[in-house]
């Protein structure tokens, strides 16, 4: 997101008086985040999730083999906003996963599978803005493409899945472990961000729009969403600290394989939890957050996730 000023305003705004901290802060804040200012930012976000859980079509079910999942994605990003309404950023994710899982045999089969996920190219357009001393309102767009630059090869055990295996059927699959989607995804968005004094409130949507990808597997198009209200502790114009509660969620569809549903693939996930920003000037920005599942409702055999910790780091030059 990009933030939309007049050069008037933010002339005012950032100013020596003391009635114009506040907002003179969260401008600062916001450019430590790469969403105003031109010129370059880069950064990393992390996300780790732990899936321990066997579920079957939304209830919990014995896990004897004692098999997990845990998910380790690092997202490189680098950016340009070319002014303050309009802006580009690369992606770049880096994944790790290792794994435990029952074989169709009787057995135990535990690896991990790590490497470069598929990169996207983000457009992001300031839309609206409104900037006063006690009161901000934002509203940005996204839209950009997903490259298949990850490995596919994991999505070709679709063709060895056994009905009837030998022991404990697996809740994870080569759709779950694969780091790319062998296709070319649509992405697109919005956010909202507005204040009140030291009361905040953010939320953004995204939906992806998946194309068929390698070996004739589709992955469903998928919703996300997150947001919550939020409070300053600290608000001046060399730092900013805040405390938010998160709530998040995500829908997405059956997969399809050589034309068919997949039956394991589908999700409907809603997660809360804590979350802590702190900005440096116009410069740095951090954040570190957790979520915990409040809901998931899976579809046939699935392993869901336990929690989710969250961190990121962004850099404004």
């Amino acid at each position: 997101m990009k933030l939309l000023v007049a050069s008037a305003v933010l002339t005012g705004a950032c100013a020596p008086p003391i009635l114009a901290c506040d907002l003179c802060a969260i401008y600062s804040a916001t450019q430590a985040r790469g969403e105003i200012g031109r010129g370059p930012f880069a950064g990393v976000a992390e996300q780790y999730t732990h899936f321990g859980t066997v579920q079957v079509d939304g209830e919990k079910v014995s896990n004897p083999s004692g098999q997990y999942l845990d998910s380790s994605i690092s997202q490189l990003f680098v950016g340009y906003n070319f002014n303050e309404q309009f802006g580009l950023q690369l992606n770049m994710p880096l994944t790790y996963r290792s794994f435990k899982r029952p074989d169709s045999e009787g057995g135990i089969d535990q690896g991990t599978e790590s490497g470069l996920g598929d990169v996207s190219l983000l457009a992001n357009f300031f839309a609206y803005q409104k900037l006063e001393d006690n009161f901000t309102f934002t509203w940005s767009l996204l839209a950009g493409v997903k490259f298949p630059t990850g490995s596919s090869a994991r999505i070709k055990e679709e063709f060895n899945e056994v009905e009837e295996p030998v022991g404990p059927p697996s809740g994870i699959h080569g759709h779950d472990l694969t780091l790319g989607t062998g296709s070319y995804d649509g992405i697109i968005g919005t956010g909202i961000y507005a204040r009140s004094h030291r009361w905040f409130l953010s939320a953004n949507v995204q939906y992806a729009i998946r194309s068929e990808g390698d070996f004739d597997y589709q992955f469903a198009n998928d919703l996300t969403w997150s947001g919550g209200p939020g409070y300053y502790l600290a608000l001046n114009h060399d730092y900013t600290l805040s405390f938010q509660v998160v709530v998040s969620g995500e829908y997405k569809g059956k997969d399809t394989f050589q034309g068919k549903s997949a039956e394991d693939t589908g999700v409907t996930a809603v997660y809360l939890g804590p979350q802590i920003n702190f900005t440096w000037r116009g410069s740095l920005s951090a954040y570190v957050g957790a979520d915990l599942p409040v809901s998931i409702d899976n579809t046939s055999l699935q392993t869901v996730p336990d929690y989710r910790i969250r961190a990121g780091l962004t850099w404004h030059f």
